[in-house]
Parts: structure tokens; sequence; C-alpha cells
């Protein structure tokens, strides 16, 4: 066992010496060692992890550099007119970067601040909920938890995003652990009325299950009146934390508005032409694939886990019997976020971020369900050695944490170019203010204008996509320009996204270009092959770009080492990713 003599101190969030629980003795990782087990693997995300989603970037690092920088894309979601995005959110996470700017105006150690700031904040939600499910499960229960947490590429993408789907699953993470630690309702309504107002609305349906629980037992026991005073306290804390958000939002947009509802509006009552659905359908399976990816087999356990604490409940004694209620409520969430968003026709990775710690506890207490099994000597596997049962369990959980490794190793290896490319940009003399950096296919590879030095622009050129791009924030030099151009209602946006072709820019403005070449020579008059090019563009910054038409399915979705021993036809092949700089005249 590992223990420590100075428990890290977290007031307030239950770490540490501000929780009055004891911690049981046992096969348990101290709260440090889980803490820095976390940490660890965050932190790794937040430097290494490519971002996933163009929405991150043009959603949220762009209007943040906006704030702190005076310039920056602008998504007809921040428009005025339409006002589905919450500035309020926005604020928490460009101070960060603010106060990193007054110690260097190196603006790419803003980025890897505020990505680093969120990686410790996931970690210390993810310390909190394993104490509380060693406590209140079982220790077994909490260190399944931890590394499914700490090794799965799901987290890997989701620990540092800077998305509402990830602040979401920080506080939902909190909501649990309060539900959890000693019935603390209060607590739980407020940590996930956090995450659903400031982040995502539609978290909110997590703590449905736990509602309905304090319902039934409330009037099982008489306790109505104080649960409902619970209740009451933890939603009026709720309203407390969406009037404070009305109130900015209403004056950074310089009209009343309510950024939930609009959202909520938006995508629900959206109207003919309107609505997510225009931005790309999935089949129902897109979620049951890409779970397996994040998450390998313990997406299968997670599913499983209602199922085996019901035949678990039918085969063991009246004790387990009666802790069926609550497991099954513990393990609803996650089937409940599952089965809404499988029903959607409009589906992306991030849509599941705030349901991933419910998945790692739905594995976790399946796989424990599994152990209990193989663990009884009096059950069917009486004849299977004791070793060989333990060899059996630890091979599975070292097989899935390694599959883990290695598609995250993989996805860094093959997709990292987009934030490596630009460094060549803060070498004297390689650019000046005023140059633009110009993409055409490549725009939704776009890191965020943190990753250019200052003054120099991302700009548009036309390419074969037919959607809208962003535009870009009237300059705010100053804080009365800037409010300014928050407010002020752009041209060309529109919520079909539909075309604008004022957002495009003639080559002949960009000074540098971003392209991408794979074997394949695949290419149309709107996107020729820059690179090869060489009589207008030289190379200044190449990295390898995983050429997923030539790789096979092994080599797309895990790390396969380039050596002999690995037959050709399951080796990965490359195509380049480069920063191309206008040739001299």
């Amino acid at each position: 066992m590992l223990t420590s003599k100075h428990p890290v101190n977290f007031p307030g969030l239950g770490l540490g010496k501000s929780n009055p629980k004891p911690v049981q003795n046992g096969i348990l990782l101290s709260v440090n060692v889980a803490l820095y087990v976390f940490l660890i693997s965050n932190a790794f995300a937040a430097f290494y992890s490519p971002i996933q989603d163009c929405d991150e970037v043009f959603n949220y690092w762009e209007p943040a550099h906006y704030l702190n920088h005076g310039y920056g894309l602008q998504t007809w979601e921040y428009s005025p007119e339409y006002s589905i995005r919450s500035w309020f959110y926005i604020i928490i996470h460009a101070v960060i970067g603010k106060a990193v700017s007054f110690f260097t105006p190196r603006k790419t150690v803003e980025f890897y601040t505020i990505r680093f700031i969120l990686a410790f904040i996931c970690t210390v939600c993810e310390t909190r909920l394993y104490l509380v499910i060693c406590q209140a499960r079982s220790r077994v229960v909490g260190l399944l938890f931890l590394v499914i947490m700490a090794f799965s590429p799901g987290m890997f993408h989701a620990s540092a995003a800077f998305l509402p789907s990830s602040f979401a699953m920080y506080s939902s993470m909190l909501g649990l652990a309060a539900f959890l630690d000693g019935n603390h309702i209060t607590e739980g309504i407020m940590w996930f009325g956090i995450g659903a107002v400031l982040g995502w609305p539609f978290a909110a349906v997590l703590i449905v299950p736990f509602l309905v629980e304090r319902a039934i037992v409330a009037i099982r026991t008489g306790h109505i009146q104080p649960t409902l005073n619970n209740i009451a306290r933890g939603v009026i804390g709720c309203f407390i934390i969406l009037i404070l958000e009305i109130v900015i939002d209403s004056f950074f947009f310089r009209k009343f508005v309510i950024i939930p509802w609009n959202l909520i509006s938006y995508n629900i009552f959206g109207g003919k032409d309107r609505g997510p659905n225009i931005f790309g359908t999935e089949p129902w399976t897109f979620y049951i694939r890409n779970l397996f990816l994040n998450f390998n087999f313990w997406s299968m356990l997670a599913v499983s886990a209602a199922p085996l604490l019901i035949l678990q409940a039918l085969l063991q004694p009246r004790a387990i019997k009666e802790k069926l209620p609550p497991s099954i409520t513990l393990v609803s969430p996650f089937y409940t976020w599952l089965a809404i968003f499988m029903l959607q026709p409009h589906k992306e990775e991030r849509f599941m971020y705030p349901a991933y710690p419910f998945l790692a506890v739905n594995a976790a207490i399946a796989f424990d369900v599994i152990l209990s099994c193989v663990g009884n000597p009096s059950g069917w596997n009486r004849h299977i050695p004791p070793r060989l049962r333990l060899f059996g369990v630890l091979g599975f959980v070292l097989f899935t944490v390694n599959i883990g490794l290695l598609r995250i190793f993989g996805i860094i290896t093959a997709y990292n170019a987009p934030l490596n490319v630009y460094r060549t940009l803060d070498n004297p003399g390689m650019g000046e203010p005023g140059d633009s950096v110009c993409f055409g296919k490549e725009w939704y590879r776009f890191p965020s204008s943190f990753l250019l030095p200052d003054n120099i622009r991302a700009k548009f050129l036309k390419s074969e996509f037919r959607g809208l791009l962003p535009g870009e924030f009237a300059d705010g030099p100053n804080i009365p320009t800037l409010l300014k151009g928050i407010s002020t209602v752009p041209s060309g946006m529109n919520d079909r996204n539909q075309e604008d072709r004022g957002k495009y820019v003639d080559i002949a403005r960009c000074s540098f270009l971003v392209d991408s070449y794979f074997a394949d020579g695949s290419s149309s008059p709107l996107e020729p092959p820059y690179i090869l090019d060489e009589s207008n563009w030289e190379k200044v910054s190449c990295h390898q770009f995983l050429d997923v038409s030539r790789t096979s399915t092994l080599g797309r979705i895990a790390w396969i080492p380039d050596i002999s021993l690995i037959p050709e036809r399951f080796r990965r092949k490359w195509g380049q990713y480069c920063l191309l700089k206008r040739r001299s005249s």
C-alpha cells in the first residue's frame, strides 16, 4: 500500500485534511499518489493532445484571443443577432492567459498555460471523485476508476480541452462526488448546475437519476420537507450563477440574453434548415464505435454494468440485493446520456465528454462484479488456481492500459503537426506584423491565433468547402473598442451554414500558407498542391502527417513502429503538413 503522511489539501473539495472520512486501509493508492497519476496523465494531454474539433478553436480559443489581444476570428454564434455562446465562459479562461501575458510576450505560453490549468482542474475533480468512490463504494472500484480515467484516449482528448462539454465533465464529477459522499444534495445540485449554466445546459440530464432516487427515498422515509429544502437551496444557488451569467453576457452583447436558453432553443427548436443537423449526421452506431476507440473494452463493460448488477443480486445473498437500488441509480446517468445522444442525428465525439466519468464508474463497477464472481472460492471457478485467476485479471487490466497508450501515442505521432508547424514563425526575421498566414483546405486544422506571433493574422482561401467560415472581430486595441466589436452585428453571418464569399482573401495577400500533401496527389483547381509549387512557395517548416487513405485500419487506430519486422501493408504511411512562405519576386 502506498501512503502519505502529508496528504495534499484542497479545502472545500474533500481532498486531504478537509475530508472528514478516513480512507480504509487496503489495496488503495493514497490521495497524493492518485493526484500525481491523474496530473501526469492530464498534463501530458495538455502539452501533446491535438485539438480534435475546429469548434474548440473558432468558438472558444479565438474569442479568448480577442479578449486578450484585440483581434481574432469570429463565428456566427458570437454575433449579437444569434448570441448562443457565453462570454462569461470565455472570460474564465481568458483571465488565465492575460495573467501569463504580463510575464512573457509569447502567446504560445498563454495557450499551453490555459491547457495546463484545465488539466489541473480536471485532476482535482478526478481525485475528489476517486476518493469518494473508495469510501462510498469500494477500494477496488476506486482503483479501477483511476486506471480507466488515467490511461484512456477519451480522457486524453477531454481532460484539457477548452470546451463547455469538458467544463461540464469537471463539474459533473464534483456533483457525483457530492451525491455519493454523505448525500450532499445541495452541493450536488450546485455542481451539476454550474456545469449546465456555465458549460453545457444539456449536462443537467446527468443529475436526473439522483434526484429521482432522493425523491423516492424521501417519500419512503417521510423526510420530504428536509429533502425539498436541500433541493431548493441547490436550485437557488444555480439561479444565482445563472443571473450572474445573464448580467455579464448581456453587458457584452449590449442586450438581454440568456445563453443557455438560446443554445437549447437553436438546437431543439431551430426550425427548417437550422439546428445541429445541418452540420452533418451520423448513424446510431457512431458512439458505439467512438467509445470503443476511446475506452476499448471498458466501454463494453460500462454498457454491461446494470445487467451484471441485476444478475449478481439474483445470485447473491440478500445483502447484495439491498444494495441494488443505489447501484442502479449510480450507473443510470451513463445509460441516460448514451440513449439520448444516440437518438440525435448530429453526433460529435465531444458530446460524450460529460459522460466519460460515468462510463468509467460503470466499467469499474461491472469489472468489480466480475471480480467478485472470479474470486468466489465456492463458485464455478473453484477448480481454477487462484494465481491463474489473478494473472487473468491483471492481464486484462494491463492489456487495456497498453491498448489505450498505443492509441494515445498513435494520435500524437499522427496528428500533432498543426501544433508544431508554426514555431518557425517565432524566429527573428521570419514574419513581420501585418503578415497573413492563409488556409485553404486545411482551415479546420488551424489551432488558433495563440500559436501565431503577435499581429500575424489567419486568413482563408477559397477551397472545396461550401459552408460558412468564421469572419473576424473588429479590431479592439482598447476596452471601449473591444466591447464595441463584441456588441456590433457583423456582416456575412447566418445560422444556416450558408457560404459567405466575403470570408476569403486573394492568395496575393498571403505571406505564408499552410498546406498538406499526400502521395495520392488528389487536388483540384481550388485545392492545388501548393507544396509542389516551389517557384512561388518555399517550405519553412514541415512535419509528417498520417496519410489515412493509404494506412491500414490498425495503423489508423494505434501506434505501429516503423520497423522492417512490420509487414508493409500494416505500416503507417505519411504525408507532409507544411508551413510555406511566399518566395520573393
